[in-house]
């Protein structure tokens, strides 16, 4: 909305600045960090007293959790907020992958409240119905993957760039449209199931959303593309907005995220935050580089199909407990150590994706 000053600029003073992307990524981070420390506590409030109990706590879970019963959850909605006010404020409206994002992000979101209500509400784990939000969440993946292959241009619609190696893509036709859905399914709930510890999602999903938007920021520019190697898709620049406004929504839930915490993300905030990260990897064609980047999710959402589908054979279980961060708790890691653990992990993945853009 503010990029709407430049009209007033005659190309220098103030207003100029305003056409410059990292001028209002640093704005949208910013104005979305001092929204969630200004009504992180409000709501914070709010939902402790209108949940009463808070979250539901697992009986079979790692008896430490036992702890946190009574802590509201649906603090996704804190970073959501801040999120839409800062995109809209800073960012291009007319861009169409803005949009798209935005579609993925608050579409999940509402699948994710959906759920989280019903566990609160009825308080027990259930929730809705794992195949509701899985068909939701393909009908929204399969919009959004048709509205990027618009967007796209034409000669680059179907691609898939493929890390490490230089001007290399592979070009998937229309069977890019099930692989992208797959993708944006994929790190939704992957991110969804990786939130089972204090702080353990938040900040790996901001370490991957500042990655995923330098590369948006590369990938919109012809001088770095050309001499990248990589292919340029005008217009996914804007995308570092958001993914500035990601991580400052992030920085403020985290204040109050930190262990122990006062409020949990919920489905609310992992399912969109996940999805976001899918969007954007479609957006940009950097699909494969989000499994490096987001191998910490990829990982978690692993140990959960492995179990599962041993047990169901065997009747055996491969981890004490799965998703893999309880399985560590069950050996005796403390929360801090797996929490920091993991940001540690995920950052050394984030700087292996980056890599490889310049080793090309």
């Amino acid at each position: 909305m503010l990029y709407w000053l430049t009209d007033l600029s005659d190309g220098g003073g103030p207003f100029n600045l305003f056409r410059y992307i990292t001028f209002r990524a640093g704005g949208a981070f910013f104005t979305a960090l001092l929204f969630g420390f200004i009504f992180g506590p409000w709501l914070i409030r709010t939902l402790r007293v209108r949940q009463g109990k808070g979250q539901p706590i697992r009986n079979d879970g790692p008896e430490g959790h036992l702890a946190k019963a009574g802590t509201p959850t649906m603090g996704g909605i804190l970073i959501l907020a801040a999120l839409l006010v800062s995109t809209l404020l800073w960012a291009r409206l007319s861009n169409g992958y803005i949009w798209v994002v935005l579609l993925v992000t608050y579409g999940y979101a509402a699948i994710g409240f959906a759920d989280d209500y019903a566990k609160v509400s009825k308080q027990n784990t259930k929730g809705v119905s794992g195949k509701v939000r899985l068909g939701l969440g393909f009908l929204l993946a399969l919009i959004a993957s048709l509205a990027t292959w618009y967007l796209h241009p034409a000669e680059l619609a179907g691609h898939v760039e493929i890390p490490f190696f230089k001007s290399l893509v592979l070009n998937l036709g229309y069977f890019y449209i099930p692989f992208a859905m797959f993708v944006i399914v994929g790190s939704a709930n992957a991110v969804n199931l990786t939130d089972g510890l204090d702080g353990l999602a938040i900040m790996p999903v901001m370490i991957a959303a500042g990655t995923l938007g330098a590369i948006a920021y590369v990938v919109g520019r012809t001088d770095f593309t050309e001499y990248l190697g990589v292919q340029f898709v005008p217009g996914t620049g804007e995308l570092a907005i958001f993914t500035a406004a990601l991580m400052g929504g992030g920085l403020g839930f985290l204040w109050y995220n930190a262990p122990p915490a006062a409020v949990f993300m919920g489905d609310t905030g992992s399912l969109a935050l996940g999805g976001a990260l899918g969007a954007i990897a479609v957006c940009t064609q950097h699909e494969i580089v989000l499994g490096i980047v987001g191998g910490l999710f990829v990982v978690e959402a692993l140990s959960v199909i492995i179990q599962v589908a041993y047990f169901k054979r065997t009747g055996k279980r491969v981890f004490l407990m799965a998703p893999i961060h309880h399985h560590f708790e069950k050996k005796g890691w403390s929360e801090p150590q797996i929490v920091i653990r993991f940001w540690i992990i995920s950052l050394i993945l984030a700087l292996i994706g980056l890599a490889t853009l310049k080793i090309r």
